[in-house]
C-alpha cells in the first residue's frame, strides 16, 4: 500500500489513466463501426446507440475492477484478465438489453454481435500488449525507470527484491538495502554497480542505514521505498515514514504477514480503510461461478455415462443386504455448514451425528460383502454427483469428513478447518496422492490436510481437469480404501 505524508492510502491517478480511458472508448466505437461497415457498408443509428451504451458500461465496470491503475508491477496476464472481464460484463449487459429491443434484428443478429465482441476484445488487449512491449524497450535503455530502496535485510526484504527482479518489464533499479539495526559493510569488489531488475547479483551487504536512505531520498535519487520492517517495529516505521515524507519519494509498506499461514491473502477496502485478509475466500465471485459451471457441465456429462452402472449397483445393494439403498450422512461443507452427503450403503449400520464415529478398517465386520467391493473401488461415492448438482459439493475438492472427525481434528491440527473455505469434493489432490482411507494416526490426517490446503491455494480449472484425469487411473482403487 502506498503511504502519503499523512499516512492515508491514495488511489493511483494520472494523465495516462485518462488517456487510457479515451483509447478504450474509441476502441469500442471503432469496433462497432467496423462491424457495421462489414455487414451494411454504413453505420446505422442503432449501432451508435449500442456503442454508447457499451462505453458507459465499460467505464462503470472499469471503476470496480480498477483497470486504469498502474500495472507496472503486475503481469500482462493479470491486466488482460481484468480487462477481459470488464468487456465481457459490459457486452453481456448490452446484449441483454438488445435482445429485447429492435436492436436484435440489426447489431445483435448473428454474426454481427460476435464480430463486434471479438474485434473489440482483441483491440482492447492488443494496444496494451503493444504499450507494454514499447515501455519495456524504453526502460531497458534506462528511461522511465524507478529507483527502488528496500528497508530491511530479512527474508521478506529478499522476497521483495526477488519479485522486483522478476518484473523485467517494470524498469525497477534496486539501489540497495537499508537498515538501522545492522552496520553497512563495504560492497564486494565487482559489485559497485546499482542492482537492477535484470541483474540482482548480490543482496548483501547493506547499502546504508536510515540516515543514508533519507539523504538519498531528499537528493531525489530514490523514487520508491519498500518497508519490510517486522510489525513489531511500529515506532521505527512511523519515524521513517515521517522523515521520508519530507521528500517526494513514494513509500510502500509490505506487512510481514508471511509469518502467518496464508490462505488466499488479499487486500480489501473496508469503507475507506485497507484491510489484509490473512485467511481469504478462494472461491468467491467470478472464480466461484467458473468452478460452478465446470461442476455442472462435468457432473451432467458423467451422470449420463454412469446412470446404467448406478442402477445396477442400486439393485445389488437392495438384493444383497437389508437396509436402504442410499446412506446419507451429515458432513461439513462450504464455510463449515452441514449438509447431507449421498453414498451407496456399504455397511450394515447407518451412523450419523454421533459423538464418535469409528472409521472403516481392514476386515471391518460392519462392511457388507458388496460394500467391500464398492468401497475398495470407490463406487459407493458415485451418488455424490447428485450433491454436486444440488450445489453442496464440487467434483474436485477436499474430501468431507464426518462431523465427529471434524470436531476432533479441528483441535489437533492447525488450519484443519481451512479445508472448508471451498466446497468439498468427490475426488481431490490428497486422494490421488494416496492420502485417503483410514487416518488411524495424526500424521496421516496432517498429510491429507497439507494436500488439501495446497490445492486451495493453487486452484485452477486446469488443475481440476488434471485431478479428474488422474482419478480415473489412481483415485478409484487404493490400498488404504476399506
Amino acid at each position: 500500500m502506498a503511504l502519503g505524508a499523512k499516512g492515508l492510502v491514495k488511489p493511483h491517478s494520472s494523465l495516462f489513466a485518462l488517456l487510457a480511458r479515451v483509447v478504450d472508448c474509441g476502441i469500442v466505437i471503432t469496433g462497432v463501426a467496423i462491424t457495421a461497415l462489414l455487414s451494411a457498408n454504413t453505420v446505422p443509428q442503432a449501432y451508435l446507440i449500442a456503442a454508447l451504451g457499451a462505453v458507459i458500461c465499460l467505464q462503470f465496470s472499469a471503476e470496480f475492477a480498477e483497470i486504469y491503475r498502474s500495472w507496472r508491477s503486475e503481469t500482462i496476464w493479470a491486466e488482460a484478465s481484468q480487462v477481459s472481464l470488464c468487456w465481457i460484463a459490459s457486452f453481456s449487459f448490452i446484449l441483454a438489453i438488445g435482445s429485447v429491443t429492435k436492436l436484435e434484428a440489426t447489431l445483435f443478429a448473428w454474426p454481427q454481435f460476435a464480430q463486434w465482441f471479438v474485434l473489440t476484445w482483441l483491440m482492447l488487449l492488443g494496444w496494451r500488449v503493444i504499450l507494454r512491449v514499447s515501455l519495456q524497450k524504453i526502460r531497458d535503455r534506462g528511461y522511465n525507470t524507478r529507483n527502488v530502496a528496500i528497508v530491511g535485510n530479512g527474508e521478506l526484504a529478499l522476497d521483495v527484491a526477488h519479485r522486483l527482479q522478476k518484473c523485467s518489464w517494470g524498469g525497477y533499479v534496486i539501489r540497495g538495502f537499508f537498515d538501522d539495526r545492522q552496520a553497512p559493510e563495504a560492497p564486494v569488489e565487482g559489485d559497485q554497480k546499482p542492482r537492477t531488475a535484470h541483474g540482482l547479483t548480490r543482496v548483501c551487504p547493506l547499502s546504508g542505514n536510515f540516515a543514508d536512505l533519507i539523504k538519498e531520498a531528499r537528493a531525489g535519487k530514490i523514487d520508491q521505498v519498500y518497508l519490510t520492517i517486522p510489525m513489531r517495529g511500529e515506532q521505527r516505521i512511523q519515524w521513517l515514514i515521517k522523515r521520508l515524507a519530507e521528500s517526494a519519494t513514494s513509500v510502500y509498506l509490505i506487512p510481514d504477514v508471511f509469518m502467518f499461514d496464508l490462505l488466499h491473502a488479499r487486500t480489501i477496502n473496508l469503507n475507506g480503510i485497507p484491510a489484509i485478509g490473512v485467511v481469504g475466500e478462494p472461491s468467491r465471485g467470478t472464480m466461484s461461478m467458473l468452478k460452478r459451471m465446470e461442476d455442472l457441465m462435468l457432473a451432467m456429462g458423467i451422470l449420463a455415462l454412469i446412470s446404467g452402472p448406478m442402477l445396477v449397483i442400486a439393485a445389488l445393494v437392495k438384493l444383497t443386504s437389508k437396509g436402504p439403498i442410499f446412506f446419507r450422512q451429515t458432513r461439513y461443507g462450504l464455510d463449515g455448514k452441514p449438509f447431507k452427503m449421498w453414498k451407496f450403503r456399504s455397511m450394515t449400520v447407518c451412523e450419523d451425528n454421533s459423538s464418535e464415529i469409528k472409521q472403516a478398517q481392514k476386515n471391518d465386520t460392519r462392511v457388507t460383502k458388496l460394500g467391500a467391493i464398492l468401497r475398495k473401488t470407490s463406487l459407493d461415492e458415485l451418488p455424490q454427483f447428485f450433491n454436486v448438482l444440488e450445489g453442496n459439493m464440487s467434483i474436485v475438492g477436499p474430501r468431507p469428513h464426518a462431523v465427529a472427525h471434524n470436531e476432533l481434528y479441528r483441535e489437533q491440527i492447525s488450519g484443519y478447518m481451512l479445508r472448508h473455505k471451498i466446497k468439498p469434493g468427490i475426488t481431490g489432490w490428497a486422494q490421488i496422492n494416496g492420502a485417503r482411507g483410514e487416518t488411524d494416526t495424526l500424521d496421516k490426517m496432517e498429510r491429507r490436510v497439507e494436500y488439501d490446503l495446497q490445492y486451495i491455494r493453487n486452484w485452477s480449472v486446469g488443475w481440476d481437469l488434471k485431478i479428474i484425469f488422474l482419478t480415473v487411473f489412481k483415485g478409484f482403487i487404493g490400498k488404504n480404501a476399506f
